[in-house]
């Protein structure tokens, strides 16, 4: 399972001291980080906290975690980041939850703390100092061109299993408006989810799209979600799902339902999500690097704390683009690709 628990998890947002305490530098004063994701049960984070962890005790870096309860908790964020100031710390790394913590990194920024988001730019992105991250819109563009060129001209009857319907969040419009562009479907607002043609024509033939429908980045949203976009149309033959707890959950609901041909894209390209790949159960998926991630952002506080420069955006880009890779076994002309056992050698969350 995607969605499952890493040990025992408490009821409030995790605030471990982790590895690995040492001199920073020639004055003798340590360097104290805090990273905060979004939650600590899916896999992305847990994996982007132990490369966090990894990389603290190499490097000499006091590190805490905290987490927020579940996607979109932004209060427990938002006093994880008022305990940061509280401590101290040099700098914050963040996978945001959503705008409501936009004041608190401000205030911590006003501090003198450093403050990277990974994984999920701010809106604005200049909320923070710099982002380390996947290009979300490419990551929804690649499976969106692998789709339309697998349809091969027939109709498409599309879900659009997002993440929310309650907030804004710039990962969930971008895959969302990414996955929608691959397909040559126009969009309205870059910014929103939902507005565009309800009926039209992809780049191959015909599209509907059936629904768009919140999942919060969960197996059991998912599968709710996915029943609901059924029982409007039961034969919806195309699923872009957020990321692939809610595909894996998808994925149980048209098994239920008898629906056996239907794609099922995602992003994420952890190793249960590219195993998935290899037995058919998601057709592609986007793999993103939160490793990578976690590792640029602990080193670069530690650098800026140690009287280093501060790291630059990927040129053309507001932020610094950690790279992505589409994930099949089921090639397309014109959209480049890695096939599941490439994938495997390259995914996070081993068991």
């Amino acid at each position: 399972m995607y969605r499952r628990a890493f040990g025992v998890l408490t009821a409030v947002a995790i605030a471990v001291a982790a590895a690995g305490c040492g001199d920073s530098g020639g004055d003798g004063d340590s360097v104290s980080v805090s990273l905060i994701t979004k939650n600590s049960t899916n896999p992305f984070f847990v994996t982007m906290q132990q490369g966090a962890k990894d990389t603290a005790k190499t490097e000499g870096v006091e590190l805490t975690l905290a987490a927020g309860k579940e996607d979109g908790d932004e209060q427990t964020q938002v006093q994880a980041i008022e305990d940061a100031i509280a401590r101290g710390d040099k700098g914050i790394l963040i996978t945001t939850n959503g705008p409501g913590v936009n004041p608190a990194i401000k205030k911590a920024r006003d501090a003198g703390l450093y403050v990277i988001a990974l994984d999920t730019p701010p809106d604005p992105p200049d909320t923070v100092d710099i982002t380390f991250a996947t290009d979300n819109f490419q990551a929804g563009e690649l499976i969106g061109k692998w789709t339309a060129s697998q349809l091969a001209g027939k109709p498409a009857a599309i879900a659009m299993l997002d993440l929310f319907n309650d907030k804004i969040v710039s990962v969930d419009y971008n895959r969302d408006q990414g996955f929608l562009t691959g397909m040559g479907i126009p969009t309205g607002d870059k910014k929103k989810n939902g507005d565009e043609a309800k009926a039209g024509s992809y780049s191959g033939g015909a599209y509907q799209i059936v629904c768009n429908e919140p999942t919060t980045g969960a197996e059991d949203g998912g599968r709710t979600a996915m029943e609901r976009c059924l029982a409007k149309n039961p034969a919806i033959n195309v699923v872009y799902t957020i990321n692939e707890p809610a595909a894996v959950g998808a994925h149980k609901a048209l098994e239920a339902a008898g629906v056996k041909d239907a794609l099922i894209v995602s992003i994420d390209g952890g190793c249960d999500g590219v195993q998935q790949v290899k037995d058919g159960v998601i057709a592609a998926t986007s793999q993103q690097y939160p490793v990578k991630m976690a590792e640029l952002g602990v080193k670069a506080i530690k650098e800026l704390a140690t009287g280093g420069k501060k790291p630059a955006v990927t040129d053309g880009k507001d932020f610094f683009d950690t790279g992505v890779a589409l994930v099949t076994d089921k090639t397309a002309t014109g959209v480049e690709s890695i096939d599941s056992t490439k994938g495997a050698e390259l995914c996070w969350g081993k068991s």
